[in-house]
Order: structure tokens, then C-alpha cells, then sequence
């Protein structure tokens, strides 16, 4: 939303600050720091006492973590939220590569609330069923990556191309989707196995964004992608903001 500002830097130069991304960036990943400190504690003192007992322990588990029966659960909320905020206030809504993400982003958020809301009211770990819950995340990622492929470049809109190997794409046609859907799916699923003892994910989560988000902002400057050999998407360096909203 900020970077409309820059339009208005013909009368204010200062103002032409917020067309660089990775000042917008920086400012997405300061403004969903500020949103979860300043709201984290309301919204987690808010799910323990609506919660009551909190997500059930699976016994199954070590020992030590029976003593955190009674946690609230639902915290993505918070990382849902600072990321939507920061997101929204310095991406470039222009953009459609920010849509889609934030589409997906929140689409797997509400399949991971609905499935934390059944484990607190039923009293269960099973929550969600494991099939109708990949189910429901690959039609998503199936749309994402469709929407994707009419939106990338003609060369390599349906294949896989070589980091480094500008020359060599890998043709998938109509298997463009399908494959990218797989590793959407799997991604997300594999921060679930990651996360799944005590809040493991954390730092992985930050390493994937800061990556991705370099990857991201490399490939949609042209400069930088014709320098070392990767394919130039027009746009996708806006992705940096979203990924410095997830740091």
C-alpha cells in the first residue's frame, strides 16, 4: 500500500524511497515484529482462557511434554496476522504474485485453524482427517500454480529451469501444476513433521524465508538475473517483501 507513496515523488524525492523492495522489505519485516509483540500477549492470554485446556498431549510423545498440558494452541494466528498487516501496508498490491501467495498462505492458515479448533472442542489430537485435509491443500496449490503458470514468462511458464543453466528448461506442459502442487503440499507439510515436538520450526522457517526471499528478489531484477544466468521474472522480486513479513 506504502509504495503508492512513490507516485508523489515528483513533489516529495524522499517519497521515491518506497520503490525499492528492499526497503520495503525491511519495513514488512519490522512491522510484523512490532504487530505480534504489541498483540502476541492480548491474543494468547485471550486463547488460554477460551480454551481452557488447551490442545490435547499426545502420549505417545516424550515425557516432558505432558507438563505442557493446558498450552493454548491456535498461535498462528498471530504469525497469520503480523505477516497480513506487513504484507498488506508494503507490498505492492499491484502485484498478482502477492496474491496468490497471501491466497494460499491464508488458505492453509484456516485449514490449520479448523483443524486446531476440532482438537480443542473434541478434546482430541486426531483433529482434521489427515486425507480431506491434503486434499483440500493440493485443489489450492493446484489453482496457485495454475494462476502461476498464465503468469510467468513464455519460456519457462510450464518447465523447470536450471539455476545457473539459463539455456536448459525442463518442458512439464500440463504436468506444470501437478508437480509444483506436490512440492507446495509437501513443503508444508514437511514444517508440520518439523514442528511437531516443540516449536521446531522456528528457525528453518526463518532460513527458507530469508532464502527464498533473495531467490525471489535476484530473479525480478534484471540485472542481477542476466548476470548470473537465471531466468528473469518480471515481478517476482516483489515476493521479498512477503518473505521479509515472515522472518
Amino acid at each position: 500500500m506504502l509504495v503508492w507513496l512513490a507516485d508523489f515523488s515528483g513533489t516529495f524525492p524522499i517519497l521515491n524511497v518506497f520503490r525499492y523492495i528492499t526497503f520495503r522489505a525491511g519495513g514488512a519485516t519490522a512491522t510484523a515484529l512490532l504487530v505480534v509483540f504489541f498483540f502476541g500477549p492480548a491474543a494468547i492470554s485471550w486463547l488460554r482462557i477460551k480454551q481452557g485446556k488447551g490442545q490435547p498431549i499426545r502420549t505417545d510423545g516424550p515425557e516432558s511434554h505432558l507438563a505442557k498440558r493446558g498450552t493454548p494452541t491456535m498461535g498462528g494466528l498471530m504469525i497469520l496476522g503480523g505477516l497480513l498487516v506487513a504484507t498488506l501496508l508494503w507490498g505492492n498490491l499491484r502485484n498478482p504474485y502477492v496474491w496468490v501467495v497471501l491466497g494460499v498462505t491464508i488458505s492453509y492458515g484456516a485449514i490449520g485453524f479448523y483443524d486446531d479448533y476440532l482438537k480443542v472442542t473434541k478434546q482430541s489430537h486426531k483433529g482434521f482427517s489427515g486425507k480431506a485435509r491434503l486434499g483440500l491443500e493440493m485443489v489450492i496449490a493446484l489453482f496457485a500454480c495454475w494462476v502461476v503458470m498464465q503468469l510467468g514468462p513464455p519460456a519457462i511458464a510450464s518447465g523447470f529451469a536450471m539455476p545457473f543453466l539459463k539455456e536448459l528448461v525442463i518442458p512439464l506442459g500440463i504436468f506444470f501444476p501437478i508437480v509444483t502442487a506436490f512440492v507446495v503440499v509437501g513443503a508444508g507439510n514437511a514444517v508440520n513433521l518439523t514442528d511437531g515436538l516443540d516449536g521446531l520450526a522456528i528457525v528453518p522457517v526463518m532460513i527458507a524465508a530469508a532464502t527464498f526471499g533473495f531467490i525471489s528478489y535476484l530473479t525480478g531484477n534484471a540485472i542481477f538475473a542476466n548476470y548470473l544466468q537465471i531466468h528473469h521474472v518480471p515481478g517476482a522480486g516483489e515476493l521479498a517483501v512477503v518473505c521479509g513479513a515472515v522472518i
